[in-house]
């Protein structure tokens, strides 16, 4: 097989760095899998059981010691799966999170894990932001990018375009209404929106919808991005459990 290369852009395929994070690949995309790369220091249950699920789906199986310390750039990486990248379609009837230019990729990939553990299963991301298929974003994400579905926008407006029936919850810091009161009157399908890290939405976000704030004490300025995408999903999956 042709030899791999240090993850980039512009690449094919990428890798699920760690154990865990190839399990979650090979449980709910094995499709997507094309090569297991172990160190020969792996072991343990998980490692056995990542090894049944590739055999099982015809996964090749190498012992990479060199090639995991390379593409991982840790020492300490017993495990990887080589995987094919996609462009996944939203669902037009399910609630979406749109996230505007996330640049850090542990954010972006703790906000997948997040989403996943709160239901809501379709994300959006309007470039330029981090590369979903990132080895750490996938790392971050514990491997959940791979039972969601993902899209990578140029715009904001070409998201709006393909999903005009969404009602759009903006979270700014100057939202017009409290998380508490948007939650009562929340519209289905939403979707929640969310800014750069510094830079949060600009002003014109406002106007595309229900301006949403989250309440904080003085003592700080504003909230890290994924713990304000946290705190937005909690309340909102929370508020529409019977009609998800």
């Amino acid at each position: 097989m042709p030899p791999l290369k240090v993850y980039a852009g512009e690449l094919p395929y990428s890798y699920a760095p760690g154990v865990f994070p190839s399990l979650a690949l090979m449980q709910a995309a094995p499709e997507r899998a094309t090569r297991l790369l172990l160190s020969e220091r792996a072991s343990g249950e998980g490692v056995e059981k990542l090894r049944a699920l590739c055999r099982e789906h015809r996964v090749r199986e190498e012992i990479a010691e060199k090639a995991l310390a390379r593409l991982s750039g840790k020492q300490n990486c017993f495990a990887a799966v080589v995987f094919d990248k996609w462009q996944a379609a939203l669902c037009p009837e399910r609630p979406h999170v749109v996230l505007v230019n996330p640049m850090d990729e542990g954010n972006l990939g703790t906000i997948q894990r997040t989403m996943l553990g709160f239901g809501l299963a379709d994300i959006a991301i309007i470039r330029p932001a981090a590369d979903v298929f990132e080895p750490k974003v996938v790392r971050a994400s514990m491997g959940a990018l791979f039972a969601l579905r993902v899209k990578q926008y140029d715009t904001f407006a070409a998201y709006r375009a393909e999903h005009p029936a969404h009602a759009l919850y903006p979270f700014m810091l100057d939202g017009s209404v409290s998380l508490a009161d948007a939650v009562r009157a929340v519209r289905m399908p939403y979707a929640l929106v969310f800014g750069n890290e510094g830079s949060g939405l600009d002003a014109t976000y406002a106007a595309l919808g229900q301006a949403v704030r989250i309440p904080h004490s003085d003592a700080i300025d504003s909230l890290n991005l994924a713990v304000a995408a946290g705190i937005g999903a909690y309340a909102f999956a929370q508020a529409t459990a019977k009609e998800v």
